[in-house]
């Protein structure tokens, strides 16, 4: 006897995709549409199916052009160029959301990740704020933020360069830190390896470090963290 999160209970879109519309059941969250690598018809197709079952979605990494389509359809709809989400409906609505997260970006030029991680965890129900270019080559500007940062749950540290932020948040604070490497930064960077590894072997206890330009993944987890402390 099948149960409800058996595959033959997922939605098969041709032969390019399996949507597991019970993940929120399983997990707390629905899934998620990584738009990166997809054509546009595809990611358009998911996305439309999946509001068909009364499922929020989130796009990271999507295309203008897709925002378009999908605009043209749900009038909910809203896209965030900077950060490259796209958002159809969410899991609640402003008021409902919790705690706090700072997200914090060395740099403008660490924004559109960091908004990409802003937009993922307001979009599974927490409360954000976004604090940017305080990083170290300035930092007199971070410590002006500290007040702000330290009334967080969890941080998320988005950086390029050598990555150093995250270090420096760590030996501030009390609570996670989330080390969000960006692909900012000149030739001997690597297009973010070296903030990465840096992030990686930093001295500083607290930090955990998820993957290059990943705003999803750090976002996803500073809610996780930050839902359990509200429950506290």
């Amino acid at each position: 006897m099948g149960t409800k999160y058996d595959n033959d209970f997922d939605l098969t879109i041709e032969n390019f995709a399996v949507i597991d519309q019970y993940r929120s059941k399983r997990t707390g969250y629905p899934e998620v549409v990584y738009c990166a690598g997809k054509t546009i018809d595809q990611s358009e197709a998911i996305i439309v199916r999946m509001r068909e079952q009364g499922l929020p979605v989130l796009g990271t990494k999507a295309d203008p052009l897709l925002a378009e389509r999908i605009s043209e359809r749900f009038s909910e709809a809203e896209y965030d160029e900077l950060a490259r989400t796209l958002t159809v409906g969410s899991t609640c609505n402003v008021q409902e959301r919790q705690g706090l997260i700072a997200v914090v970006a060395a740099g403008t030029s660490d924004l559109g990740v960091a908004r990409e991680a802003v937009k993922a965890a307001e979009f599974f129900g927490s409360k954000v704020t976004l604090i940017g270019d305080v990083g170290i080559a300035g930092i007199h500007r971070l410590f002006a933020r500290l007040e702000d940062i330290r009334k967080a749950n969890v941080v998320v540290a988005a950086a390029g360069m050598e990555g150093a932020l995250a270090g420096v948040i760590a030996g501030l604070v009390s609570v996670p830190v989330i080390a969000l490497p960006t692909g900012v930064g000149y030739g001997a960077s690597f297009g973010g390896l070296s903030a990465l590894l840096g992030m990686l072997t930093s001295c500083a206890p607290g930090i955990s470090v998820v993957n290059i330009d990943n705003g999803f993944g750090a976002g996803y987890q500073a809610n996780l963290i930050n839902k359990l402390a509200v429950k506290k």
